[in-house]
């Protein structure tokens, strides 16, 4: 991925680049402007819009993306900086399929938990190990795919707590 701004690239990764990924990137986005934010998906109908009950989560927060379209991960995402994915299985498939990205990828609520505060974002991603850790069943941002609007609601509310303490953590 070509960055022409010299600002951080952090790549959100979900499943299929429509509800969790986004929420993510778009409240990210916001809220640090020293950042680049991108999302892509796993398993993603690529240029899709990100679904009704994802758009209607967001209203709550005033934000949105009207111009949003899934994206498939692949290797114009291979050089991000960093890979903040929702759920274990996530790390496993990047693993799996881009291990030279392992070293930079973790679920959010690891990185909320456990990045270091001090050093350079590389240096503090770095010594957590990421391509060798165990990932654990505590990393999972519940995917609301099937659920209603409250279970897309909720996931909303989450992910904004989430990204609010991830900020924190960053430099």
């Amino acid at each position: 991925m070509e960055n022409q701004s010299e600002k951080p690239v952090i790549c959100f990764l979900c499943t299929g680049n429509a509800a969790r990924s986004v929420m993510a990137r778009i409240m990210f986005e916001k809220r640090a402007p020293n950042y680049v934010a991108i999302g892509a998906g796993t398993l993603v109908l690529e240029g899709h819009p990100m679904s009704q009950r994802t758009r209607k989560a967001l209203e709550r927060f005033e934000i949105s993306d009207h111009a949003h379209r899934s994206s498939q991960f692949g290797e114009k995402h291979v050089g991000v900086d960093l890979v903040v994915a929702m759920e274990p299985s996530h790390i496993e498939w990047i693993r799996r399929n881009f291990p030279e990205v392992a070293p930079r990828a973790a679920t959010l609520p690891r990185l909320v938990r456990e990045l270091p505060k001090e050093g350079s974002l590389v240096e503090r991603i770095m010594k957590l190990n990421l391509a060798e850790v165990e990932i654990e069943s505590w990393e999972e941002v519940v995917d609301p795919a099937s659920g209603d609007q409250e279970i897309f609601d909720s996931c909303a509310i989450e992910i904004d707590r989430l990204i609010d303490q991830l900020i924190d953590r960053l430099p």
